[in-house]
């Protein structure tokens, strides 16, 4: 059996094709899947944590007013809930880590969050009249984006008055190389006020 002959502009448009074909065979073996995907997926991602980061930027900016708040406070309000309950600033240094600690199991749906790290963070010594003094931080999480906003959240909008500072929120990127969605890695300070203990000489000072 003889095999038809092509004619030249037959030959043209097969030949045409079958570029077309290898063009687009080419795109996806050696550019799309090792370039184009990868960089779109890495796109996405960085869009998810601007969100995340916004979303977060607004409740920190709320701290100026609770500040204020905590400042309107007079030294007789010694049953506030605004103050952390402790009055040596180690141990609330120690309470305030172990908050941490429980607002993180508090939220076990929506993927996971374990504390990596935390300590506390030195502050200088508050003067004799200031009636509160400041007990600070530092804690690092790995967490996915549900369980973080619930416990921060829980952080700072509830009592005793807590404050997060220099939140810091990435993705690590070898990790992110390795597993699809990768946890965040997080870090920021807390802290919070103790009252200052009211000397001696104060409290005879304002007796009648």
């Amino acid at each position: 059996m003889k095999l038809a002959t092509l004619k030249p502009r037959e030959s043209r448009i097969a030949a045409i094709v079958l570029l077309l074909v290898v063009l687009v065979v080419g795109y996806f073996v050696l550019l799309h899947w090792w370039f184009v995907a990868p960089l779109r997926s890495i796109h996405a991602e960085m869009d998810d944590l601007r969100d995340t980061h916004a979303r977060f930027a607004s409740a920190i900016a709320e701290k100026p007013r609770l500040q204020q708040r905590i400042a309107a406070m007079g030294a007789g309000q010694v049953a506030s809930h605004a103050f952390l309950p402790e009055d040596d600033p180690n141990a609330a240094a120690a309470g305030l880590m172990q908050r941490v600690v429980d607002a993180v199991a508090a939220h076990p749906q929506g993927g996971s969050c374990d504390v990596t790290q935390k300590m506390p963070v030195p502050n200088p010594p508050a003067a004799p009249d200031e009636p509160y003094r400041k007990v600070a931080v530092s804690i690092s999480l790995r967490c996915e984006v549900q369980p973080l906003a619930e416990t921060l959240h829980d952080l700072e909008q509830g009592a005793p008055y807590l404050f997060v500072d220099d939140l810091s929120i990435y993705r690590n990127p070898v990790a992110a190389m390795q597993q699809a969605a990768a946890p965040l890695e997080v870090q920021f300070t807390l802290s919070g006020y103790v009252r200052q203990p009211r000397s001696t000489g104060d409290a005879q000072g304002g007796a009648p």
